[in-house]
């Protein structure tokens, strides 16, 4: 049976905008504290959070997270060439936008009808300079000129699961190969205890950039909870104290982990090829309670 695309108002969602894509069944929620501000959940999972009055605004912690990451890829107001793998409600590239005039960004998000959905009723500021494939992620990457990027940041999630094909080192080869030298590469990464996954993806990435640095909350550091970790890599020196200072004064405290630390964090995790690679865990039930 083919799906409906055809949108609808739900009244008992205060008039959530609610929409069957191809991920599944989108809603925009309103913020009851913020005027213009919607939050997208894809089959009950919280996805993006855009304030159209202030873009910059981020409400997600990992987006948080990723917002320093932007802040810090060079100096502020410089314009940036940016590859988002994974879109959303285009949140990062609206940040990257209004914190970065005249930057030239590339999101590659496969749902065709989310993007329709996001476009329509989100829409992007007159002249933001985003241009949107709707296509694989890895395949729109190999789209991208060698050495065009100066950051491409991943958080692509598919049944709230990163696909097993955007998990490994022939994958960072196709994000070093868009990257210019010195660019930024971070990373989504979402898992619970053992925390197996986000050690062999923090392997993975050690294979491929010199250096690294992880920025998630002490408790999923600790294996207490599953949630969200951002991982950041490049072949030059990481601004590990202002991103430790960013960090810790968000609302939600993240800690940052590098060098010896994080080496002893993957527990002697190897890294992923394609031929072994396989999804993140699928975070339990309770995690969108």
């Amino acid at each position: 049976m083919g799906k409906s695309r055809k949108p609808r108002r739900a009244q008992a969602a205060l008039e959530a905008v609610v929409e069957t894509v191809d991920g599944g069944l989108a809603q925009l929620i309103p913020d009851r504290d913020r005027a213009r501000a919607w939050t997208l959940l894809i089959d009950g999972a919280p996805q993006s959070h855009v304030d159209l009055d202030d873009p910059a605004f981020l409400s997600f912690e990992y987006q948080r997270r990723l917002g320093h990451v932007i802040d810090l890829a060079a100096p502020p107001g410089k314009p940036l060439q940016a590859v988002h793998l994974g879109g959303g409600a285009l949140t990062l590239a609206r940040y990257l936008a209004a914190t970065r005039p005249r930057s030239t960004q590339q999101v590659v998000e496969r749902d065709a009808p989310l993007v329709q959905l996001v476009r329509r009723e989100l829409p992007l500021a007159p002249g933001a300079r985003i241009r949107v494939r709707s296509t694989d992620a890895r395949e729109g990457l190999g789209k991208v000129p060698d050495g065009w990027a100066d950051l491409v940041l991943a958080d692509v999630f598919s049944g709230a699961r990163t696909p097993a094909h955007l998990t490994s080192t022939e994958f960072l080869d196709e994000v070093r190969r868009a990257l210019r030298p010195g660019g930024l590469y971070a990373a989504n990464l979402a898992d619970g205890p053992p925390l197996a996954h986000l050690r062999g993806q923090i392997a993975t990435a050690a294979a491929r950039f010199a250096e690294l640095a992880l920025v998630a909350d002490p408790a999923v550091l600790r294996g207490k909870r599953f949630g969200n970790a951002v991982l950041v890599a490049s072949d030059r020196p990481l601004p590990i104290a202002e991103l430790t200072r960013r960090a810790a004064s968000d609302p939600h405290p993240g800690r940052v982990e590098h060098g010896r630390q994080l080496t002893d964090f993957t527990g002697g995790a190897v890294p992923v090829t394609d031929a072994a690679a396989v999804a993140s865990p699928a975070p339990p039930l309770s995690v969108f309670r």
